[in-house]
């Protein structure tokens, strides 16, 4: 992986942000960090990620299964210009896929969350493949899009989904270190009990964004786009 190629920011980017205006910056086996220098039928294995080394100081903002179907998201994506990361299945996104288009339309990423949401650890090859590479076509085929980026349902996995994203196309499993729930809270799945640089975000309740915003600026951070980093 490579790291970014935007400047860390400063009060002023701060400042910019909390006024609204851009704040774009250019865990199983929950075990976090490069997979295993093994091979999956010729390919190198995807490397399996919750925190991205970086000096840019930046987070990342991923929600799963189309969970935040408001059209006031959208708007929010749009005003304050964010990068966030949407990991999509088909039979749980699939009924809005029109909602993720406009999504998509104002800066959101599509990736890869499966076709049908089984735990795919101890699942043999064949069924793990035909999760993740038919969710692979069913995206491209309505976005135009095809995905690098894959999140297991629950965080679970074994080698063989590592082998079967990697034969999909994914270059990466994305997991999480934290995540916002209802409450408005970070909890974190290891390490000290705040926000990182490179750190990745679960945001379970999307309509708690703009708070969780306010928590990243007072952290010094801003928000960061994952593909340019993975």
């Amino acid at each position: 992986m490579r790291r970014g190629r935007f400047r860390p920011a400063g009060a002023a980017l701060a400042a910019v942000l909390l006024a609204g205006c851009a704040q774009f910056a250019g865990p199983a086996e929950r075990t976090a960090g490069k997979a295993p220098p093994a091979q999956g039928r010729g390919r190198d294995l995807p490397a399996v990620v919750d925190h991205v080394p970086t000096r840019d100081d930046v987070v990342f903002l991923t929600y799963d299964d189309g969970a935040e179907r408001d059209p006031r998201f959208v708007g929010l994506v749009r005003e304050r210009r964010l990068p966030i990361t949407l990991f999509l299945t088909d039979t749980v996104a699939g009924p809005a896929y029109g909602h993720f288009a406009r999504l998509r339309s104002v800066g959101a990423s599509l990736q890869n969350h499966t076709l049908d949401h089984r735990s795919l650890r101890a699942l043999p090859y064949a069924g793990q493949r035909a999760e993740i590479c038919g969710q692979q076509r069913k995206l491209n085929s309505r976005f135009g899009v095809r995905p690098h980026l894959f999140r297991p349902p629950y965080g679970r996995y074994d080698t063989t989904t590592l082998r079967a994203a990697a034969d999909c196309g994914i270059k990466a499993v994305v997991l999480w270190r934290a995540t916002l729930d209802g409450d408005g809270d970070l909890t974190y799945t290891r390490g000290e009990p705040r926000l990182h640089p490179g750190d990745i975000v679960s945001v379970t309740a999307p309509g708690r964004t703009e708070d969780l915003l306010k928590q990243i600026v007072e952290q010094g951070l801003r928000v960061g786009r994952l593909e340019d980093y993975l």
